[in-house]
């Protein structure tokens, strides 16, 4: 292993090297502290009553647990990232097989779970073409296991929902851990995860203010268009905002490439909400889990950025390239 990719997996000295990863930081951390104090104030001014204020109070105590679990491992290092991504999904995975009683087929699930192993081991190592060759290997097996019972009937839903878990809890989400083969990981990892984050607020907020006509109403009665139209122009902005700091020296600074990643993000980030309400609505359930006070599952949480991970990838890697400095095969060698 060289220096230098001990360094990016494990190291932390270089941390803040990017503005955009200390801004961002201190930005959050300041907004943790001041959000108990604006909800005490909406409750005594009487913006909000008692049952609003109890909820957020709820939301803030999970974000002041969740925020460090996500900026904790990307500071620390690319190993710890891609540790914490791999847990993401199986935790993800877990919710979504309870739900959908995916766990009764044990070796479909097993299957799953060793190929999201064997995911973030290829992300560790930079072994690009095994991370792209798990995606068929994985349905091949699970469709191959799923006949093993000997039971044809419930073939087509097991091997689906299998094929289903991985596809988006497996390789989706995973191409978030293998951004962390990149240099300029930090950054870019910061600034997906506050773009999606803050497009479901953009779209809360807007829709709130200004919505009429429903969204989806039959997937989710709440969303609004002028919401998601809101969400899209004001996420562009942002994103083409800080990705210019983000990108800087890249072809990708450019406003015309961010600005496509701005709607990248807040189209595949809606489109990622969407996708989970539409399973819960199929499944007849409120919520994937009850893991996160106010939230519900982690899926409910992270839904949003399911699709937009592969996409984002995908979309710098064609340009940039993801990791293309980098040393490859880091502990197989080659």
């Amino acid at each position: 292993m060289s220096p230098a990719a001990r360094d990016r997996l494990f190291g932390f000295s270089h941390a803040f090297d990017n503005p955009v990863t200390l801004v961002v930081t201190l930005v959050v951390g300041s907004l943790l502290l001041l959000a108990p104090m604006l909800v005490w104030w909406l409750a005594w001014t009487g913006r909000i009553d008692r049952k609003m204020k109890s909820e957020l109070i709820t939301r803030y105590w999970s974000w002041l647990v969740i925020t460090p679990l996500i900026l904790g491992p990307i500071l620390l290092g690319a190993a710890w990232t891609i540790v914490g991504i791999a847990i993401l999904s199986l935790l993800c995975y877990r919710e979504y097989a309870r739900a959908t009683g995916l766990f009764r087929e044990k070796a479909v699930s097993a299957v799953v779970v060793l190929a999201i192993v064997l995911r973030s081991f290829a992300e560790l190592d930079h072994w690009y073409r095994l991370f792209v060759a798990l995606v068929p290997f994985t349905v091949g097996i699970i469709a191959i296991v799923a006949i093993l019972r000997d039971k044809p009937e419930g073939y087509i839903q097991r091997v689906s929902l299998g094929v289903l878990g991985y596809v988006l809890f497996g390789s989706c989400l995973g191409h978030l851990g293998y951004l962390a083969n990149d240099q300029n990981y930090r950054p870019i990892l910061i600034l997906i995860f506050l773009s999606v984050e803050l497009n479901d607020i953009f779209a809360f907020i807007v829709g709130k203010l200004l919505g009429k006509r429903k969204l989806a109403p039959n997937t989710s009665p709440k969303k609004t268009v002028a919401g998601a139209v809101g969400a899209l122009v004001l996420t562009t902005l942002l994103v083409m905002g800080l990705g210019s700091f983000v990108f800087r020296g890249t072809v990708l600074a450019g406003p015309g490439y961010l600005a496509f990643m701005g709607m990248l993000i807040s189209i595949l980030g809606q489109f990622g909400d969407l996708m989970l309400s539409s399973i819960k609505r199929d499944l007849g359930v409120k919520d994937m889990a009850a893991t996160i006070p106010g939230h519900g599952g982690l899926l409910d949480r992270f839904d949003s950025i399911i699709l937009v991970a592969p996409g984002v990838f995908h979309f710098i890697n064609y340009f940039v390239g993801v990791g293309a400095d980098q040393s490859v095969h880091i502990f197989t060698g080659g």
